[in-house]
């Protein structure tokens, strides 16, 4: 059994009411009003039973967006990492069965550190994220759903909202003959909302009709008001003349990602540099992309024209190529005030108890390490997890009450050879796969 550990609290209203849970970490949720029990199925001798569902109709998303893709998941709630989703997968148009895409996919630490040193929290693990679950109203999330979750010691919380929204256009193109193909996009959008403190965390996951998946972390709210002590190069003048400093501060925010792609575990990382060489007399410059497989653990860093994939150790495309998905960060600033954020990514061995990038609270042994940074130790990866850390220095602004607008930080996940073509192709252009025909 594994005990939290709550230091250096934002809001003691939520350390007493974590305190009273020391000795678990809870996962609960109460189904949607209204939803039926799950039939149990009956064998014949000429219809087998369908296999089992992953989950039962209360914990299970399923959603068909415009152009026939379905994704398909499950979702659970804990009090220390708020929404998890499992056993993600993606059906594009044209695959006859479901692709395993993530095993599980969660947040795994909100780190933020003040500017002044006064101050510095870890909102998942020690400052009581799980239990700050809010209340949705209907407006909040138009055309869905929104489910009640159980939260232990807390009660039922109308907290989870599943819905569609659009996302402008999928793909233009317009062909020699005069016909514009164009398709607008809609995404499939499950987010909740957690109270740390003064600060609101938005954590959204989309899912894309072409197989793209983003994950975002919105910050709103409040400015903190005790946290009004700054100086000039600490924070910023915030109200009338130049009396009350709100400090400066980071929002390092990590996400924990196990990949099942096509149903395994095993799945290998790459890493992708390209090298521009300058011209040679009156020539153009040359590209050159060099391909580095990752075979041991990793603390990786962002670089101009660099990137990685999980590539799949069983599937491939009806091309013949292994499947993927590429990692692509979004906008991050890095901290370099702790070992566990001086790095943008992290490809370690998964193990069970390694839950969180900092301030881990599961018991992992004694003396064992309690962040991402010191997990990498060299092991070869044969089932990997993948930690993206995206950072945001936050130096408040005048426009930041009262409410506070949102401000994003999140990356994506791009399917990469999952499907031969795009998966949203026109019939018409489906015998276009390779070199395009002239004039279409």
């Amino acid at each position: 059994m594994t005990t939290p550990r709550l230091r250096q609290a934002r809001r003691p209203g939520a350390v007493l009411a974590a305190t009273a849970l020391l000795g678990a970490v809870a996962t609960a949720a109460a189904s949607p009003a209204g939803a039926a029990p799950t039939p149990t199925p009956t064998a014949t001798p000429t219809r087998p039973a369908p296999a089992p569902a992953d989950c039962s109709a209360a914990y299970r998303i399923e959603q068909k967006l415009d152009g026939g893709t379905v994704w398909r998941m499950c979702w659970r709630y804990s009090t220390d990492s708020g929404l998890v989703l499992d056993k993600v997968t993606y059906q594009p148009p044209g695959e006859r069965a479901p692709i395993r895409v993530l095993n599980s996919a969660k947040l795994a630490q909100i780190h933020v550190p003040y500017d002044n040193g006064k101050a510095e929290y870890d909102d998942l693990t020690g400052a009581g994220f799980g239990w700050g679950l809010q209340n949705l109203k209907p407006g909040e999330c138009p055309g869905g759903t929104i489910t009640s979750v159980r939260v232990p010691d807390i009660g039922r919380i109308n907290g989870l909202c599943t819905t569609t929204r659009a996302r402008g256009h999928a793909y233009r193109m317009a062909a020699d003959s005069g016909k514009v193909y164009q398709a607008q996009g809609k995404d499939l959008l499950v987010y909740t909302v957690n109270k740390v403190g003064w600060y609101e965390y938005i954590s959204e996951w989309r899912f894309s009709s072409d197989g793209a998946i983003a994950a975002n972390v919105g910050a709103t709210g409040s400015l903190s008001p005790v946290d009004y002590d700054a100086t000039d190069g600490r924070g910023w003048p915030i109200g009338k003349g130049a009396r009350d400093y709100a400090t400066s501060h980071a929002h390092n925010v990590f996400w924990k990602l196990d990949f099942g792609l096509d149903g395994s575990n095993k799945g290998r990382i790459e890493q992708f540099d390209s090298k521009v060489t300058p011209p040679v007399r009156d020539g153009s410059p040359t590209v050159k992309t060099t391909r580095t497989p990752v075979t041991k653990e990793l603390a990786g860093d962002a670089a101009n024209m660099r990137w990685w994939r999980v590539v799949s150790a069983t599937g491939k495309n009806k091309d013949g190529h292994q499947r993927s998905y590429e990692i692509v960060p979004g906008h991050t600033n890095t901290y370099g005030g702790r070992p566990f954020t001086k790095h943008d990514i992290y490809f370690t061995q998964a193990r069970a108890c390694e839950q969180f990038a900092s301030n881990n609270i599961l018991n992992c042994g004694r003396g064992a390490p309690d962040s991402v940074d010191k997990w990498v130790n060299g092991e070869t990866l044969t089932n990997p997890a993948v930690w993206v850390n995206i950072g945001f220095h936050h130096i408040a602004r005048d426009e930041d009450q009262q409410p506070m607008p949102v401000h994003w930080q999140g990356f994506q996940l791009l399917p990469r050879d999952v499907t031969a073509m795009n998966p949203l192709t026109p019939s018409e252009l489906a015998n276009q796969n390779g070199a395009p025909n002239t004039g279409s």
